[in-house]
């Protein structure tokens, strides 16, 4: 049975939580500690799935905790539940927890986060790889952009509209801001898709305590991966979030699934930036691989890590809270006709923005048929419609990915 272990050091509360979850007991086996350390006597005994606590806590407070758990047990999945006067702490927390909770809690949304986070594990089949995905705290930042970021911070002049243009253009910062505004936490209910509006939903203060004191922004080391181009792979990324933005107009999407559309798009490869940073050296034989033997970038990575990329980014941004078209998006973006869904969606959308990008990108060299899930588009009645597409895209395509677009505020 799946294993939940609540964090407290209020006996009321966890009392009150074993009322509240009362109706989960079939379905869930609840443990609670009375504070941090019991909380570990309990774990060192007990297979536990997922750990909810509280941040203000004598002793070991739920910080303390929480890095302790990450450490030893990295593959649990760790939610922060505490009070809105705690929000300096939970800051503190956003390298280590996986999700925040605010106090007091509604019932349901607490069953849902926890219910959500069962449903992981099927996403990413790797052991090994849930674990590696659970311990990262941060994707690291085009160094370019990042350098942006905290020169605009420290400015006296700082303008949130123009911190909010400059993480909507970096996958990891775009990323936590995404993370942390569609948190219950800062009593945001609605979904938040935009990263400029994560931004300004969040505060200049808060983004100022990301970058500063709690670190949680870094830059890729491009130094250290000779077989992978942080600048390529901005540029991919960038043309495709723009592409599915644009085919989702040209579907006539209501606004939020354009938005979804194109931050899926942009998000669509962050397993790539995951398996590059953390296992370079794998990930150089997996290039190897795709060179040597002429197979499709996913098939390599089933061979030498066991999961896709698209499984790997899909597993840690389901993780961190993202919004489900989003994960869903870029879940499916190379296998579309798996999703249970077959309607149009922003995964038809980064699906075929994906794929035109590129074609373009390979010059011909690379078929659009080959990489485009024909059979789903027969489905869905979109294969027509390819053609246009392709050739809006390319007069698109141009001023996306230039120079001045990356510095461009």
């Amino acid at each position: 049975m799946k294993q939940v272990l609540f964090v407290d050091d209020e006996a009321k509360v966890l009392e009150g939580l074993q009322r509240m979850l009362r109706s989960m007991r079939r379905e869930w086996k609840m443990l609670f500690a009375n504070g941090g350390q019991e909380a570990l006597d309990i774990l060192a005994k007990e297979h536990v799935n997922v750990i909810v606590t509280d941040m203000r806590m004598p002793g070991m407070d739920g910080q303390k905790l929480l890095m302790a758990v990450a450490e030893h047990y990295p593959e649990i999945i760790r939610i922060v539940l505490s009070g809105q006067s705690d929000q300096e702490m939970v800051l503190k927390c956003v390298g280590t927890a996986h999700q925040y909770l605010s106090k007091p809690c509604d019932p349901e949304i607490l069953k849902d986060t926890v219910n959500r986070a069962f449903s992981l594990r099927g996403l990413l089949a790797n052991d090994s790889l849930r674990r590696l995905v659970s311990r990262m705290t941060s994707l690291p930042s085009i160094p370019a952009l990042y350098l942006e970021l905290t020169e605009v911070l420290q400015s006296p002049n700082a303008s949130i509209e123009k911190v909010g243009k400059i993480v909507s253009k970096d996958m990891g910062m775009a990323a936590k801001v995404l993370q942390l505004a569609n948190s219950a936490f800062f009593g945001n209910a609605r979904h938040i898709c935009d990263p400029a509006d994560a931004v300004i939903y969040l505060g200049l203060d808060t983004i100022k305590a990301l970058a500063f004191s709690v670190n949680v922004f870094s830059q890729f080391e491009q130094s250290d991966f000779s077989k992978f181009s942080i600048d390529e792979f901005w540029r991919h990324s960038v043309a495709t979030g723009a592409f599915a933005q644009r085919i989702a107009k040209s579907l006539q999407f209501p606004e939020k699934m354009i938005h979804d559309a194109r931050m899926a798009g942009l998000l669509h490869d962050v397993g790539k930036l995951v398996l590059a940073a953390n296992l370079p050296k794998p990930y150089e034989d997996m290039w190897t691989m795709v060179q040597d033997q002429g197979i499709p970038q996913w098939q390599a990575e089933v061979e030498v890590f066991g999961s896709t990329h698209a499984e790997v980014g899909a597993y840690l941004l389901w993780l961190w809270g993202l919004p489900g078209p989003i994960i869903e998006a870029i879940a499916f973006h190379h296998s579309p006709g798996a999703s249970p869904e077959q309607s149009p969606t922003p995964l038809t959308a980064v699906h075929i923005g994906n794929a035109i990008e590129l074609e373009m990108q390979r010059e011909g060299d690379l078929e659009l048929a080959s990489t485009v899930d024909l059979e789903y588009l027969t489905k869905l009645g979109l294969v027509s419609r390819l053609p246009f597409w392709r050739e809006i895209l390319r007069q698109l395509a141009g001023p996306l990915t230039s120079e001045e677009a990356l510095h461009e505020t």
